[in-house]
């Protein structure tokens, strides 16, 4: 169990915070002489040091090498981030390039690219946002093309202006005319309900059906059950090759595994769904993240809704040397203005049930 910053006396508090701050800053250990200029506090160097001795065997800080100084322990930073951290929020120009680039009207997926973006941007590290399920938007309509005897092209366009295009392989080939009969009847039926519900309401339609809806039903269930099942949740990343440079994460090998990490994109789509129902911002620093290549980085996330939905999470990927006090800001305003641009009617919004 290791102490938070309320177990700490008032000025070992005041002296981690001053000491993770200007390790932030520039990089470098922090010795004793250093911190007497930049605390503001009355006492010694030898006091300093004294006390910089507790912080390290609280596990707050260590002492890398024969260097004087001390930089932060993964513990020391969650002390800072939970309790000594005082946040710089976006400025007007910050939020107002947020807003401009993330307008409503766009697709979902180019809003989802630009937040990427934009948070990388911001940040100088890597930007990331993981995409919302596709059955939790309504679809708008649907047409099917025969590619040839055994496939068929789906074409599925939904409430937030998104179209996805599926090739199918139904059980037995359809004429042109019996893919227009079934569009059709989705069309008139199923159009401004999520995918979820479509397929529950056919099969309840066919139980109570005429015998000559039969087949158009079986037809229409058996085309919409492989049109519709949503692709696996993707997310969108930006910027990993920032992290090339920054000084903290300069190893090749940890640098190759971050990338493989990157590349899978399983375990990090994992984090950031164990964040999903969390309210606001969720940080993982280092050994946190339970995932070994993610060791040497800090993850600043939150959920971003629209309409009282939780659709994904976004966030930031950095060092865990990283500017908290503008991070967890930042990524907590990307993640209001992403949902307003995604919950308004000309962003397409999502699934509502029809009166």
């Amino acid at each position: 169990m290791h102490p938070s910053a309320s177990h700490l006396a008032p000025r070992a508090r005041h002296l981690l915070r001053t000491l993770i701050a200007r390790h932030i800053q520039d990089g470098e250990p922090v010795g004793s002489q250093t911190l007497a200029r930049h605390a503001g506090l009355d006492v010694s160097p030898a006091t300093i040091r004294n006390i910089l001795g507790d912080l390290e065997d609280l596990g707050l800080l260590s002492s890398p090498h024969t260097s004087a100084g001390r930089v932060p322990t993964a513990h020391g930073y969650r002390v800072f981030v939970d309790s000594l951290v005082k946040m710089q929020p976006p400025g007007e120009g910050e939020l107002s390039r947020l807003r401009t680039e993330l307008a409503t009207g766009t697709g979902t997926q180019a809003l989802l690219g630009s937040a990427s973006e934009l948070l990388s941007a911001m940040s100088h590290f890597v930007g990331v946002v993981s995409a919302p399920r596709r059955e939790q938007f309504a679809f708008r309509h649907i047409d099917f093309v025969a590619l040839d005897a055994r496939r068929v092209l789906a074409i599925l366009v939904f409430a937030d202006n998104e179209v996805q295009n599926r090739v199918i392989e139904p059980r037995r080939g359809f004429n042109p005319g019996e893919l227009e009969q079934v569009a059709n009847y989705l069309n008139a039926n199923c159009a401004g309900r999520p995918l979820a519900e479509i397929r529950a309401r056919l099969l309840l339609e066919l139980r109570d059906a005429q015998s000559e809806m039969e087949q158009l039903l079986a037809h229409s269930i058996e085309l919409a059950e492989q049109a519709m099942v949503p692709p696996a949740d993707d997310m969108v990343l930006a910027g990993q090759t920032r992290l090339m440079g920054v000084q903290d994460l300069s190893d090749l090998e940890r640098l190759r595994e971050l990338f493989d990490v990157f590349a899978s994109k399983r375990e990090i789509l994992q984090l950031l769904e164990r964040t999903i129902q969390a309210p606001g911002v969720r940080i993982f620093i280092g050994e946190e993240t339970g995932v070994m290549p993610l060791e040497s980085v800090s993850l600043v996330t939150a959920p971003y809704s629209a309409d009282g939905q939780v659709l994904g999470v976004l966030g930031v990927i950095g060092p865990k040397r990283m500017a908290y006090d503008r991070m967890i800001p930042l990524v907590e305003a990307t993640a209001q203005v992403l949902g307003a641009a995604l919950g308004s009617p000309a962003g397409g919004g999502l699934s509502r049930d029809r009166a």
